[in-house]
């Protein structure tokens, strides 16, 4: 059971939250004209809205005591020197230091910065060449497209990156991505594309992973039944450790890049697994990633929890899963650029600290991560809103939004942020009763119709106008959408999910669920591909095989 149980802290932070349950946030609203600004944290030209959390004054100052209880200091203290924090595989977990810049970093008596600074370097060298025409295909015609060949965190980081920074894009190059075990993924992508003008990235660390390696194979047969077996070289590139294999595929070795196994996949956006984004929006461009992502690690070492943002976010986290019961977050960017940003963080969140297993290899004892997802606005408005503020279910919700636009259209962004900040506000506030019958009462009616029918009475249709709010929300309003911008935002999110793995007392740097799957999906191919039969599996599953065709 994780220590913080236990701890005086954790039974204030219990008292206090029993005396907040029956309080709405319109009144708390109401009897502290001061919220917003007691409640608001700004950095450099962010700010932070949690003021319509459902949390007082006294609330953050209750929730640091357990980050002083659960020794988030040391634990970050730990991680900075390089010890395998990731206890159930022996790993240092390091991801910092690829955005580092100073002295040396330590993993097993090693500095890691030497490495770091070469690969960087590299990287540089290879995206002069792509972007000056330097490296050409086969056929001596410069690349006109990249595709990227990987899944979960060799794809999903540079995925939502490379969309995120579109209005930053290097003209005359597309970037293609391609993670799915689904032919449909390759298929549609390479239809449209030039076997001549096209180089794939191919991301796997130890470059056997199954969906990575199948999608692989086939790019490969696509490019050599148009070009021969002589052009992989010229339209192949590797981020892998396993250079004997890579060679083996036809990639010429000295065109891999490397990374390291004390960088997890869900954190390796900055490390070479960045190829793609760094080809998406120049090397310049991926630097400025690296320092907005710098300035976030140092304010997150030196900043005070109640001024720190990844530590607010983590506290506020904990409190709405823990102490107010809610099992869902709503992460809703006002960005379409940030599409792809929930996803994102499901793999980043949910992946790291899904579980219930403590350090100890005990039952957490209590709640961990709440399921995460969402869509950018307003398109969810016209999706799943209605559940939201009537459905019934209490959840806490996260809104996104920039100042500026980074597709400036006359007439949108205006438009863009009343909805974000309408949507907060109604969430919070909610409607009664006796509000929606006195507005319905004052609308002037419309005119009867050719049939001769009146709008409804106002007592029979106020019922459905009720607005439950008290539904608790975070904003967070930055100040552009750059590349500096977002790798500060990113690394937000991974100090937030460092920050809840110490107070759970988890490992969040493994993920043993991912495994357990793929160990069936492997003893299952063979009974599916007809070679083995089908035995040792339950009803369901021998049923599903023998529907397919499949099986003897």
């Amino acid at each position: 059971m994780t220590p913080i149980l236990h701890s005086p802290a954790w039974k204030h932070a219990e008292r206090h939250a029993h005396g907040l349950r029956d309080q709405h946030l319109r009144d708390l609203f109401k009897h502290d004209q001061t919220r917003f600004q007691r409640l608001t944290v700004h950095w450099n030209d962010w700010l932070l809205d949690l003021s319509k959390q459902r949390i007082t004054a006294e609330t953050l100052p209750i929730l640091a005591g357990l980050w002083e209880t659960a020794d988030v200091p040391g634990w970050i203290a730990r991680m900075r020197a390089g010890e395998p924090i990731n206890h159930t595989e022996g790993r240092a977990v390091l991801h910092v230091a690829l955005r580092h810049v100073g002295g040396p970093l330590m993993v097993a008596g090693h500095d890691v910065m030497p490495d770091v600074r070469a690969v960087l370097d590299k990287m540089r060298g290879f995206c002069d060449a792509i972007h000056s025409g330097k490296w050409r295909g086969a056929t001596g015609e410069p690349i006109t497209d990249i595709v990227n060949i990987g899944i979960g965190g060799s794809d999903l980081g540079p995925r939502m990156a490379t969309q995120a920074l579109a209005a930053h894009r290097v003209p005359h190059l597309r970037v293609h991505y391609v993670a799915n075990l689904d032919g449909a993924d390759l298929a549609t992508t390479l239809a449209n594309l030039a076997p001549r003008t096209t180089l794939f990235i191919i991301a796997s660390k130890t470059f056997t992973t199954q969906e990575t390696m199948q999608n692989a194979c086939s790019a490969r047969a696509w490019l050599t039944a148009a070009l021969g077996e002589g052009a992989v070289s010229r339209h192949f590139v590797a981020v892998s450790t396993a250079l004997d294999r890579v060679a083996a595929f036809g990639i010429d070795p000295d065109n891999a890049f490397a990374f390291w196994d004390w960088v997890g996949g869900r954190f390796s956006l900055w490390s070479a697994i960045g190829l793609p984004l760094a080809l998406a929006i120049g090397f310049a461009g991926f630097e400025s990633l690296l320092a907005g992502a710098r300035a976030m690690d140092e304010h997150y070492f030196t900043a005070p929890p109640l001024e720190n943002l990844p530590a607010l976010l983590a506290l506020v986290e904990l409190w709405n899963a823990d102490f107010l019961g809610l099992q869902t977050r709503a992460v809703l960017p006002y960005s379409q650029s940030l599409g792809l940003l929930p996803r994102y963080l499901q793999q980043l969140e949910m992946e790291s600290l899904g579980k219930q297993i403590d350090r100890e290899g005990k039952l957490v004892g209590c709640p961990t991560l709440p399921i995460l997802w969402g869509e950018p606005g307003t398109n969810g408005q016209h999706a799943f809103y209605q559940l939201l503020h009537q459905g019934g279910r209490a959840l806490s919700c996260e809104f996104i939004a920039c100042r500026e636009a980074d597709f400036p259209l006359a007439g949108h962004h205006e438009k863009l942020l009343a909805n974000c900040f309408a949507q907060s506000a109604a969430l919070m506030k909610g409607k009664t009763e006796a509000e929606a019958f006195a507005e319905l009462s004052a609308a002037v009616p419309p005119a009867p119709t050719s049939a001769g029918t009146v709008a409804p009475d106002p007592s029979f249709l106020a019922p459905y106008k009720i607005f439950p709010g008290n539904q608790p929300s975070t904003t967070l309003l930055l100040p552009r959408l750059d590349p500096y911008t977002l790798g500060a935002l990113i690394a937000m999110y991974e100090h937030k999910v460092f920050t809840l793995g110490v107070l759970w007392h988890l490992d969040a740097f493994d993920q043993w669920g991912v495994e357990y799957g793929k160990q069936i999906a492997n003893s299952l191919l063979p009974m599916i591909e007809g070679t083995t039969p089908v035995t040792n599996v339950d009803g369901s599953t021998a049923g599903l095989i023998v529907a397919c065709g499949s099986g003897k």
